[in-house]
């Protein structure tokens, strides 16, 4: 029987637990940003993102493949609480609403990653190879202006926008489990606002979703091509 090498890889790394003051020093302005991290990586200069760290000499150049981790998602803290203050009892956000959530954003983060890495050349994979790059994501510090509650429905909240989240994630060696570098970005929906549902939230979502999910593609690309130093 073929043995799954990169579950085994994979169990090294643990939980994903997202570090809250090195988040917060992240999004700090940019001369607060830490050059190096604990583990070693390095602060990349004019980056698009707000902060990319890369290990010394590692290269994403010999990567054609991704194996793409289930989304860890979690909320700004004390979200649920501060909405649920200012909210009529109907609308109020339940633990379970919170979990209904969570899961919605993780699926939609792995269907729209894997369709633009597809897209861009990046089968995924679920199992390790020289070739393969592990992509482990997580979606913090979420925050949903008028989320739609298992309770009301299709609700009509009204917002000037949907809300925020930031990107942390986390590139792997699928074969040694070495870590190669560390993204962080928080993005705000930029729609123009107004009567919100599901479906706008959705859609709110997955614009934030698609412009990292191709930002990643063609990062990747142009180290493939050699128009890109890591």
């Amino acid at each position: 029987m073929k043995t799954n090498r990169l579950s085994y890889v994979l169990g090294i790394f643990g939980l994903l637990v997202a570090s809250p003051l090195f988040i917060g020093t992240a999004l700090a302005s940019s001369h607060e940003l830490p050059k190096t991290t604990h583990d070693g990586l390095v602060l990349q200069p004019d980056t698009k993102v707000r902060a990319a760290y890369l290990m010394p000499g590692a290269s994403l150049a010999g990567y054609d493949k991704v194996a793409l981790l289930d989304c860890f998602v979690s909320f700004k803290k004390d979200w649920q609480r501060d909405y649920n203050r200012d909210a009529s009892f109907e609308n109020r956000v339940s633990d379970k609403d919170m979990d209904g959530i969570k899961k919605r954003v993780a699926k939609e983060f792995k269907a729209v990653f894997t369709k633009e890495l597809e897209k861009g050349g990046f089968p995924i994979v679920d199992t390790a190879a020289q070739d393969v790059l592990v992509v482990r994501p997580a979606i913090v510090n979420l925050v949903v202006s008028a989320p739609d509650t298992m309770s009301t429905g299709m609700s009509r909240s009204f917002a000037p926008s949907a809300g925020e989240m930031t990107l942390y994630m986390e590139l792997y060696d699928s074969v040694s489990g070495a870590i190669i570098a560390r993204i962080i970005d928080p993005q705000a929906d930029r729609g123009m606002g107004g009567a919100m549902n599901r479906v706008t939230n959705k859609a709110a979502a997955d614009r934030m979703l698609t412009m990292w999910a191709e930002a990643l593609s063609n990062h990747l690309n142009a180290v493939k091509a050699g128009n890109s130093g890591s």
